[in-house]
Order: structure tokens, then C-alpha cells, then sequence
């Protein structure tokens, strides 16, 4: 089983400055993400291992949940203490928090609406 954790819980170590993968594909992750989240698709995950730290928690998103637990699986399976964030991007645009867009992690946008990021 893929360790999952909640979106309160995320929320906080986002705050705390949390390492947050972005899985989605990048007109998923342009049109509105976690701020500071790298995006790294699912597919090219295994080309962003060298950039990425193991020295600390990697929480690993997408838009609702399915190809973050595969992610955090193969994560896991490589030595990286990953968890799959429950929800999603869609849970935490859902609750109000802020988005990002563009290519960059960037800094925060006003709070997106979850019919501009679909």
C-alpha cells in the first residue's frame, strides 16, 4: 500500500516548505498547481531522479490521486521517502488554497477557481 496523506496534513508541510512533485502532464501543471510544486510527468519521472533529494520527504502530487500513488510507488521502491498527496491538485484548489500557473513553480496566484485549472 502507497502511503497517503491528507490534505490538512499537506497543507501544513507545504507551509513548512515541503518538497512537492507535480506528476500531471505540463498543461495540466501550467493551467494551475501547488505553488512551489516541480513538475515532473509520470512519464519522464525517471529523467528528474538526478535532481531530486533523498535526504528528505518528497510529497508527490497529480489532479486527484492515481498517478501520484504509481509515482510514490516507484519512489519508494527507489530508496525516496515519497507520499502520495490524498486528493490532489483538484482537492486542494477544491478547498480554496491558492494556485500557481505558468511553467515555473512560482509564487502563489489569487485563489483559482476549480473550473479554470480543468
Amino acid at each position: 500500500m502507497v502511503p497517503e496523506i491528507d490534505q490538512r496534513t499537506f497543507a501544513a508541510a507545504h507551509a513548512a516548505g515541503a518538497l512537492v512533485l507535480d506528476v500531471r502532464d505540463r498543461g495540466e501543471y501550467r493551467a494551475g498547481h501547488v505553488p512551489g510544486a516541480r513538475s515532473a510527468p509520470l512519464p519522464d519521472l525517471p529523467l528528474t531522479l538526478a535532481a531530486l533529494p533523498k535526504d528528505r520527504p518528497v510529497h508527490v502530487i497529480c489532479q486527484s490521486g492515481g498517478r501520484s500513488a504509481q509515482a510514490t510507488a516507484l519512489l519508494r521502491d527507489l530508496g525516496y521517502d515519497a507520499h502520495s498527496v490524498s486528493g490532489g491538485t483538484a482537492a486542494w484548489i477544491d478547498a480554496g488554497r491558492p494556485a500557481a500557473t505558468g511553467d515555473e513553480p512560482g509564487a502563489p496566484t489569487a485563489p483559482t477557481t476549480p473550473e479554470e485549472t480543468r
